[in-house]
């Protein structure tokens, strides 16, 4: 099983995402789309821009997220770019992954301490002939460029290249080393709500604790016992190739 899939199964129901007044808590994952946040859990883009919409004055994005699809990210970023009010990005525990893409695009970002962000390369998994898998690797070249832009941007430096690298080796700030490369503004003092989840990070190569163990992979499906079971368990599957596909 793909590890980014074992992942998401492990920390399934871990989290929330809610809207308190003006205040988003992202205290989930980030999913493609509704089919896949119903089969593994998560937010998904039509959730997160519903919310958004809801809100009235300058938002709060509080965030302890692993991360997740960077397409369900991107098109979250996309709501948020068009909102008319400042969004103000508060790492509660976690942002990683594809929540610290949306936590630099906020207006302001400022980290508990801590709380850790966490940047590192897209995945991706291909099935085909060398020319899908030149493809695939094509794509996500362009998507590594178009998040480290992201991530010099937020920083200020312009150095590409730098968070590039920094990507390539997957690297964890604590709250100090956030402020001091920009990824973050301050460190807020006043954090009164810290998130209780505790992401199961095994697909990670330098997470920072020992995360909690991957649930056993069961044994094979029996065969479905109507029509009903068998378009149920393909949706689950084109849900799951979703999950492979891209991720960061």
């Amino acid at each position: 099983m793909d590890r980014h899939l074992k992942m998401r199964l492990a920390n399934k129901g871990k989290g929330e995402f809610r809207a308190q007044g003006d205040t988003l808590f992202l205290y989930d994952v980030i999913a493609s789309d509704d089919e896949e946040a119903d089969w593994f859990g998560g937010v998904s883009p039509r959730q997160f821009i519903a919310a958004l919409a809801d809100t009235s004055g300058p938002v709060t994005l509080r965030i302890n997220s692993p991360g997740g699809s960077v397409f369900g990210a991107q098109a979250m970023v996309a709501a948020m770019r068009a909102h008319p009010e400042p969004i103000t990005a508060q790492v509660d525990s976690l942002a990683a992954s594809a929540a610290s893409v949306i936590a630099a695009e906020c207006a302001e970002c400022v980290v508990a301490p801590g709380a850790m962000i966490m940047i590192h390369k897209a995945w991706g998994l291909t099935i085909g002939n060398a020319d899908d898998h030149e493809q695939a690797a094509a794509l996500l070249t362009k998507i590594d460029g178009q998040i480290a832009a992201t991530y010099a941007r937020r920083a200020g430096s312009g150095d590409v290249a730098q968070f590039m690298a920094m990507m390539s080796a997957e690297t964890w700030f604590d709250a100090d080393e956030a402020v001091a490369t920009a990824l973050a503004d301050r460190i807020v003092e006043e954090n009164t709500q810290r998130p209780s989840a505790r992401w199961d990070l095994s697909a990670f190569a330098a997470a920072p604790w020992t995360p909690a163990p991957a649930p056993k992979e069961d044994a094979a499906p029996a065969a479905p016992a109507s029509l009903q079971d068998s378009m149920r368990q393909t949706r689950m599957r084109r849900a799951a190739a979703r999950i492979a596909a891209t991720r960061i």
